[in-house]
């Protein structure tokens, strides 16, 4: 069965959980791996979604009679 993607905010935010945790100190060694490579997951996954909105951005022209044009994006998902 497939993981459901979260958005990019809960990434984030659960990120920004697991760093607040693993600071704290308050976990023993084996949660403190899991948070930590489930940290790396969603770092890997906010940079992905991070690359995939700057091409998305970078997609945008502007044509010569200066109206802004867009070209669809498609991801490697996509291809």
């Amino acid at each position: 069965m497939a993981k459901k993607e979260i958005s990019f905010e809960k990434s984030l935010e659960e990120l920004q959980n697991i760093v607040t945790a693993l600071e704290a100190g308050n976990v023993g060694l084996d949660e403190s791996l899991g948070l930590y490579e489930r940290g790396v997951e969603l770092v890997r996954l906010c940079n992905k979604r991070l690359d995939e909105a700057q091409q998305r951005v970078d997609a945008v022209r502007t044509a010569s009679d200066g109206t802004l044009t867009t070209e669809p994006f498609v991801g490697e998902s996509e291809s």
